[in-house]
């Protein structure tokens, strides 16, 4: 069964991470690299219902349904993935691990079924791994060890126009 594992080292504290992947206002700045989606009703707690909207494109609506499944702040986030009505959904997995030179995080994408599903995992691999790798970089560096945006970041300066 197709699947995506990516696993990344950011020189940022895990509590840093976690509010980059959990802030709904914070989570376009590192999706903008993939297809820049919101997460609307987003909250990290068990049972919450949410969507991913981003620009629908030929093939697909633009957003997907979610909801959460496990939560262990700073360490651990689960939900459905569910990108097409009537679609079974997959499952998403992140975890965070504290190492000496900051967090080691491990993005996991399961439960791609058929050949459709091997055509997904292939492409939202490749979208993912962009995001990790160029679009959480680029916000980690632009937040304060509290987790907020600065004021004067290229990124914010840039989602003014």
């Amino acid at each position: 069964m197709p699947e995506i594992n990516i696993v990344c080292d950011y020189r940022h504290s895990p509590g840093k991470v976690w509010r980059a992947v959990t802030d709904p206002d914070l989570i376009p700045y590192w999706t903008s690299t993939g297809k820049g989606a919101r997460a609307v009703g987003f909250e990290p707690v068990p049972g919450n219902r949410f969507q991913f909207v981003a620009k629908p494109m030929p093939g697909w609506r633009g957003i997907v349904d979610c909801t959460v499944l496990e939560v262990r702040e700073e360490e651990l986030l689960r939900y459905t993935w569910v990108g097409a009505e009537g679609e079974e959904p997959s499952y998403v997995r992140y975890e965070l691990e504290p190492t000496a030179q900051g967090t080691r995080f491990a993005y996991r994408h399961t439960g791609f079924t058929g050949i459709g599903g091997f055509a997904m995992a292939k492409m939202l691999g490749r979208i993912r791994r962009k995001m990790l790798t160029a679009g959480m970089p680029a916000l980690l560096s632009e937040m304060d060890e509290a987790g907020v945006l600065l004021p004067d970041a290229p990124l914010r300066l840039k989602d003014r126009g």
